[in-house]
């Protein structure tokens, strides 16, 4: 049966915080600064020339991040908070009519605080998903269109099987121009379950999302429509819902329902008051972390990689924001500020015969060996090993299974990745965009990522999906890593180019078909899209091998990409690409109480 839950919590999620919390940054420190590691002299000409991202300063001062507090979320708020759950629960009892429930449900998850209810909304979507059938539903009146619509969103979205033909009617009345409605509402809504389409859904990507987009363009063009509804409109033109990064999309729709003329008093203020209380436990993650990056003394030792600790944890709010995972958050923002370490290394500073013995020793994992290293890169080797050691030890401690062998694997074949793109850039190699994708793919990192998420949010670890992960054998995952790097590649690609850098995909189309820039990235723009109905697919069938909560983690994965790249290079640019002021609306500025 499908299920809204996330996916089982950390079967020993106290004990782990409270472990983490003791251990870093409090105790003895995993890491080792560079003035602790034995020198050596080193064998550099004194005319290499290493190449630089210029990339900015942190926006971020670790002792700013150290003062911020929310304060409107006290224990005063968290009593308010638990009053009106109960209004709300009673609220989902006792609405009767169908498209009530829908919005109501709609409403709850945009607005951020359907994790508390997520028995109930799985019990209500479970009824219509029996009542309705898999293949019979249909829906005969327009007055009908906008409920189905987002019903049919909602149950797939939560992972239920339903088919496509219930749009029949619909699709009969805009193939004979017998599509009278008017309402925008409908039109949206038609829209946005558009982009539920699997890769077998015809109708709905070749018929239901073109005519919907053209409808909400007109629209959009007449601006003597209503305003609420216009800019409602204009958002979803601008990106989908089912694309946009959850938490960031909750902040919106706060200012949004509040302007609403039918918006419900006891949603608005429970939105309001768990926001502030949600962002304060985000609040203390993110001084942790930026406790952890200040710690380590990579930013000062490394000065030419992006000092972006705040960006990585950004990230992670957007893969799991609930409160209750705060561990995650932390354990994945490590993993991040490691991984952009190392691609910095890679991608700007090494050269190639430094990157191939940095590349052997992590896939021996052997610290035995660290005076062999270039001096920059010792560091960074001994910090990776010890913490992901640490994590590996976590995992076996509360878990009893040893996934270190995996996590260790899956650092190599991603540096492995890397060194084949140095060497692309420094043979002057330009590849097919199929040769480039298959690797990467991989060299984006997602694959290392999730299996991380993977080994330290399930409760049950499985040896064959670790061994399917590790071996880059599910689906889901390369549908996940495609939309990254093909997002990344859209806001990236004009400042890598500056720099000296090995082509990207939009240029190896460019290169490949001699097509224009325009027409390159409009191809690329074409393929996040089909890779969207794959990844659509693969949510359905990956749940049959993988918990609902990892899949899911895997598409806020693609979601958090395509708003780090929307208007720009959002990891190394972040002031330009409005992500400092995506993270101040999230992590820093509360939401006012009247």
């Amino acid at each position: 049966m499908a299920t809204l839950h996330m996916g089982s919590a950390f079967i020993n999620q106290n004990a782990l915080s409270h472990n983490f919390h003791c251990r870093r940054p409090h105790g003895p420190p995993r890491f080792v600064c560079k003035s602790m590691i034995k020198k050596t002299p080193e064998a550099t000409p004194a005319d290499l020339r290493r190449r630089s991202g210029n990339y900015q300063p942190s926006s971020w001062d670790h002792f700013y991040l150290l003062s911020i507090e929310n304060k409107y979320a006290s224990e005063k708020e968290v009593i308010t908070r638990d009053l009106l759950k109960r209004k709300v629960k009673r609220m989902l009892h006792v609405t009767k009519s169908r498209l009530e429930q829908l919005e109501l449900i709609d409403d709850l998850q945009k607005l951020g605080v359907s994790y508390h209810f997520e028995l109930e909304i799985n019990n209500i979507l479970t009824y219509f998903h029996l009542k309705n059938g898999r293949n019979i539903w249909k829906c005969d009146k327009e007055e009908d269109f906008h409920a189905t619509a987002l019903e049919f969103r909602l149950l797939r979205q939560h992972g239920f099987d339903v088919s496509e033909n219930i749009f029949d009617v619909i699709i009969d009345r805009i193939k004979s121009n017998r599509f009278k409605n008017q309402n925008i509402t409908s039109i949206i809504s038609l829209y946005e379950a558009s982009f539920l389409a699997n890769k077998s859904d015809i109708k709905l990507h070749k018929v239901i999302r073109p005519f919907a987009t053209e409808e909400i363009r007109k629209y959009v063009d007449d601006e003597t429509y209503n305003m609420e509804i216009r800019e409602k409109a204009i958002h979803a033109l601008e990106m989908p819902y089912h694309w946009r990064m959850r938490r960031l999309e909750t902040r919106r729709y706060v200012d949004a329902y509040e302007k609403k003329h039918d918006m419900n008093l006891v949603l608005i203020e429970l939105a309001k008051i768990d926001f502030n209380i949600v962002q304060t436990i985000h609040q203390e993650d993110l001084k942790y972390v930026s406790s952890w990056w200040k710690d380590t003394c990579l930013a000062n030792e490394l000065p030419f990689v992006r000092d972006r600790i705040v960006e990585n944890y950004f990230w992670t709010v957007g893969l799991i924001y609930e409160p209750q995972y705060g561990y995650i958050r932390r354990i994945m923002t490590i993993v991040n500020a490691l991984v952009t370490t190392i691609d910095d290394i890679y991608d700007i500073y090494g050269t190639l015969e430094e990157l191939e013995l940095f590349t052997s020793m992590v896939d021996n994992w052997d610290v035995n060996r660290l005076d062999e290293l270039p001096e920059y890169m010792r560091l960074c080797f001994l910090l990776l090993c010890n913490e992901i050691n640490g994590i590996g030890y976590d995992i076996l401690k509360y878990k009893n299974i040893d996934v270190t062998p995996f996590l260790k694997k899956s650092w190599a074949d991603l540096c492995k990745t890397y060194l084949v793109e140095a060497k692309w850039y420094n043979r002057g190699y330009k590849p097919s965009v199929e040769e480039y994708m298959e690797n990467a793919w991989i060299s984006i990192s997602a694959p290392t990522i999730l299996i991380h998420f993977y080994c330290v949010f399930s409760d049950q670890i499985s040896i064959h999906n670790l061994e399917t992960l590790s071996q880059h054998q599910q689906h889901i995952v390369r549908c996940s890593a495609t939309v990254l790097r093909l997002a990344n590649y859209l806001g990236t690609s004009p400042d890598e180019l500056a720099r000296g850098d090995v082509l990207k995909s939009v240029q190896c189309y460019m290169h490949e078909t001699g097509a224009l820039e325009e027409e390159a990235r409009a191809h690329v723009q074409q393929m996040i899209s089909h890779t969207w109905y794959e990844m659509n697919y693969e949510a359905r069938t990956a749940t049959c091998s993988l918990s609902r909560g990892l899949v899911e983690v895997a598409m806020n994965l693609a979601r958090m990409s395509q708003c780090m790249y929307q208007h720009g290079d959002g990891h190394g640019s972040p002031d330009k690409a409005k992500i400092v002021d995506r993270v101040q609306t999230l992590l820093v500025d509360p939401i006012p109480l009247d």
